[in-house]
């Protein structure tokens, strides 16, 4: 076989085997972000935390309020962590399903479709006056809800190599900037006819309505950024079916769907979704296990965290109020975007990824036992300036497992 001729000019008995400094390849200059376009996808992750964190200060009261627990003090736990799992259960269900529809249909239609749900279920439940109207909205919340893993891909798609880096680390500062407004949102304007009598006292329909002012805010910028990514937001994968196809019950009938296709042997990566059971392997199996224990310890905590600060002191809570309830998860949410980008790096190069995984996880014991520490403190004391700073501390510690979050991607290359 004759040599390569491009390959025998570029390698001759001259050519170096080793690259000095002076002439190794040049790195290759980093493209700027398309802030334009990337900004939009900025909104949209702070929609979301925001809509599942402004009903976190005022929910217990809620309860309370519409009467499902008949004065029964100890059942407003129960009802308010139901609202909370179905948000995240009926998302759980669905998610999967619109990120594979976003493949067929595009990314912008499914983000749309998002922003819809959004809003109307918000809007939905700062109107409702029964526990079962609450359970219909949050369930509209989640199910409609598939925003979270398309804007990762459209994050992918609309990034190369050189900036791709740069993007997902502004991404966590989004979500922060939504779990710090969600609650300082719900804690400040729930009631607000009690709250500002002077501004809102003669409104009947607040009066009514008592939680509907805090459920619209979240809802008017879901309403706004639909109608900015409408309009502005550029698609950034091939559709494989139109939507007409694919509401059209005759075409239906005659155009099978992609999904059921097998993959021709021609076909490249990315002219096909990737086929579900190839995502049953051990890496991807262990990342989701890691990602699913500490979404689990994290969930968890972020549901009983309010109704423990709401709960009376008799009945092993703070009994605070709800202006202060969100305030504290809002001054969270704003330690947790500080901690992430100042303090992951230089902990990372420390200790390690997997050094640092298990301090993240194992924050999560005293974080969780300072529940009883603080409620002892409060039965003795009363709420003196000791128990803010267990608060404090706790806090702290919340921030610190959040650490594991963005370590659980990369946990199956360092498991072994």
């Amino acid at each position: 076989m004759s040599p390569d001729p491009t390959t025998s000019q570029q390698l001759d008995e001259e050519t170096p085997l080793l690259h000095s400094e002076g002439n190794a390849p040049a790195k290759a200059p980093q493209t700027p972000l398309p802030w334009r376009q990337f900004s939009m996808l900025l909104v949209l992750q702070i929609a979301e935390p925001m809509t599942y964190q402004v009903i976190s200060p005022f929910a217990p009261q809620l309860i309370r309020d519409i009467g499902i627990t008949n004065g029964d003090e100890a059942l407003v736990s129960f009802y308010v962590g139901l609202l909370h799992s179905l948000f995240f259960a009926t998302e759980a269900l669905t998610i999967f399903h619109w990120s594979r529809l976003s493949d067929y249909i595009g990314r912008k239609p499914v983000l749309l479709i998002g922003l819809f749900g959004l809003s109307l279920s918000m809007f939905c439940f700062g109107l409702s006056k029964t526990f079962w109207s609450l359970v219909i909205s949050r369930c509209l919340n989640g199910a409609l809800n598939g925003n979270i893993g398309v804007m990762k891909s459209m994050t992918a798609e609309m990034t190369d190599s050189t900036n791709m880096a740069r993007a997902w680390a502004i991404l966590p500062l989004a979500w922060s900037s939504g779990s710090t407004l969600g609650p300082l949102i719900g804690g400040e304007l729930a009631r607000p006819a009690d709250r500002f009598p002077n501004i809102f006292g003669g409104s009947e329909f607040l009066k009514e309505y008592p939680y509907f002012l805090p459920c619209a805010v979240p809802a008017t910028v879901s309403a706004l950024s639909w109608i900015v990514i409408f309009l502005h937001l550029k698609e950034t994968t091939t559709s494989q079916i139109s939507i007409s196809q694919l509401l059209s019950w005759k075409e239906r009938k005659i155009v099978p769907l992609p999904a059921v296709e097998p993959p021709l042997e021609s076909s490249s990566i990315s002219d096909k979704p990737v086929p579900i059971r190839a995502l049953f392997v051990r890496p991807v199996l262990v990342a989701t296990g890691s990602y699913a224990g500490v979404a689990l310890v994290d969930i968890a905590f972020h549901t009983v965290q309010p109704v423990f600060y709401a709960t009376p002191i008799s009945l092993g809570g703070l009994g605070l109020d709800t202006p202060i309830i969100g305030t504290i998860l809002s001054v969270q949410g704003i330690a947790n975007g500080i901690m992430q980008p100042l303090a992951f790096a230089r902990l990372h190069d420390v200790m390690g990824a997997k050094k640092l995984w298990l301090f993240g996880v194992t924050c999560a014991l005293p974080m969780v036992a300072l529940f009883p520490t603080l409620n002892t403190l409060a039965r003795f004391s009363g709420i003196i300036q000791s128990v803010w700073y267990l608060v404090a501390l706790q806090v702290i510690l919340m921030g610190c497992l959040n650490f594991a979050y963005g370590l659980s991607s990369s946990f199956s290359h360092w498991y072994f």
